[in-house]
């Protein structure tokens, strides 16, 4: 199931349609069974996420919450209850979006799709610390990215 909470009231959104590409995303991966929680919010909400659990005093476009930490890119979750069909949660800043999505040559519509790929992305392991992790990364998102365009 995928759960949308809006917690902000500045920026228009279409819940329906997130939710519609986080599911096109999840059964790509052969996760169409499992949990993601998406949390829409503003930069001083995310702002404290980002300064709590990663100690960055700043906001950001999104922050991902793996129900699985310990998970490698590729590697398959191995799911023994119901309970454990859960990926995890994103927090995703509307307002920074919005802001940051020029800098990218992207309306707010095109930035947010991105957005929800990178952050199921991060779910499942990936990461971009290094450039070989960006590179791993970078071609899954691609790949997903491809899948919610048709």
């Amino acid at each position: 199931m995928i759960l949308i909470k809006n917690r902000q009231r500045k920026i228009a959104v279409n819940a329906a349609l997130l939710k519609k590409q986080a599911q096109t995303i999840l059964d790509a991966l052969d996760y169409a069974d499992f949990d993601v929680g998406i949390w829409l919010t503003t930069n001083k909400t995310i702002r404290e996420y980002n300064k709590t659990y990663r100690n960055k005093d700043k906001a950001t476009d999104v922050l991902s919450f793996a129900f699985h930490p310990d998970l490698r890119p590729g590697q398959r979750i191995t799911a023994c209850c119901k309970e454990d069909k859960n990926l995890g949660d994103l927090i995703i800043s509307l307002e920074y979006v919005v802001a940051d999505a020029p800098r990218w040559g992207q309306t707010f519509e095109q930035r947010l799709p991105i957005l929800l790929v990178h952050g199921i992305c991060h779910l499942l392991g990936y990461d971009h610390k290094n450039d070989a992790d960006y590179k791993i990364m970078h071609k899954q998102e691609l790949a997903l990215l491809k899948k919610l365009a048709k």
